[in-house]
């Protein structure tokens, strides 16, 4: 964060970037404007700026900070899709609260293609907020390793979210061997290839997709399927792991 520069500086006496090698990590897109928000660090050129997707090195403006982009590794929690619920799986925290941000409007027109099992922080109310019945809008806020286990039982997995970074449940969801259906919005589309899931801002379309998923489950497996060994190829901790040791290597050399 970029209070920690100055509070480097008062507890250490070390400028990072000048006395020390440093590199700051940028998780998030552009919240303020999507195209002319100007980075924290965009004024200094000592520190690489290092952004997690290829769309937020893009979409910031870095000034003439050094930049990298290091893409998220993920570890793999196994293939544990079973699709035995005809239920779409959504995962956000405090959908509330972040609205249209996430998406969270469209998921009434969404569960009329198909019930939606809602995980994540602070989704209590959030059927009540929407106006749908429980039976169409569970919500439930699960530690990891349970909501892994749950999620893999829904038959497919729903991204609804408008402006983000690359989310992480989504890259769990293609590591669990989910099929994907992904509004087209920031770094999805490299994420998700063709053979693993739908991706599209037609919303008519990813509805079809959504009710044909839950109408053939062996066309669910095998996009899952597509879509766990595209995620182990590109997000794998390896990869990352490997990503992180070149560039601490080049800056602290």
């Amino acid at each position: 964060r970029p209070r920690e520069i100055g509070l480097a500086r008062r507890w250490t006496g070390r400028v990072p970037g000048v006395d020390v090698p440093a590199v700051y990590v940028e998780h998030n897109s552009p919240d303020e404007t999507p195209e002319r928000q100007l980075h924290p660090l965009a004024r200094q050129s000592r520190i690489p700026l290092v952004h997690v997707t290829h769309f937020n090195r893009l979409m910031w403006d870095n000034g003439q900070a050094p930049t990298e982009v290091v893409e998220h590794g993920i570890v793999d929690p196994g293939r544990l899709w079973t699709g035995t619920e005809r239920r779409a799986a959504v995962v956000v925290n405090e959908p509330v609260r972040r609205g249209r941000t996430t998406g969270t409007d469209l998921l009434p027109r969404f569960a009329r293609s198909a019930p939606l099992d809602v995980f994540g922080m602070r989704t209590e109310g959030l059927p009540e907020h929407l106006g749908l019945p429980p039976e169409r809008c569970r919500t439930r806020d699960l530690p990891q390793h349970e909501l892994h286990r749950e999620m893999a039982r829904c038959r497919v997995y729903l991204h609804p979210v408008r402006w983000t970074s690359l989310g992480l449940s989504l890259l769990e969801a293609m590591f669990l061997g989910m099929p994907v259906v992904a509004l087209d919005t920031t770094e999805v589309r490299e994420a998700v290839p063709e053979d693993a899931g739908v991706v599209s801002n037609r919303l008519d379309v990813l509805e079809d997709a959504v009710r044909e998923f839950l109408a053939e489950p062996e066309y669910a497996r095998l996009t899952g399927d597509a879509a766990r060994a595209a995620a182990q190829a590109r997000y794998g901790e390896r990869r990352s792991l490997d990503d992180w040791e070149r560039l601490i290597k080049e800056v602290t050399r």
